[in-house]
């Protein structure tokens, strides 16, 4: 698994490889930290790659 989003209503914590990268506000955010990290162009929706916790990548509220 290379990140966790973990819902934590008005954002989502980011944590990549362990450490957590930030806060998301939107799927825009999420893109950005994994560009940030090198992991350009990862596929949001494969649950190989993301663990999202509380909701999926459509879940902001």
């Amino acid at each position: 698994m290379h990140h966790v989003v973990d819902a934590n209503p008005p954002y989502r914590r980011v944590d990549i490889l362990g450490e957590t990268v930030g806060k998301a506000h939107n799927l825009r955010d999420v893109a950005e930290f994994c560009r940030r990290a090198g992991m350009g162009g990862l596929d949001l929706d494969s649950e190989d790659m993301v663990e999202w916790i509380g909701g999926g990548s459509d879940v902001w509220e």
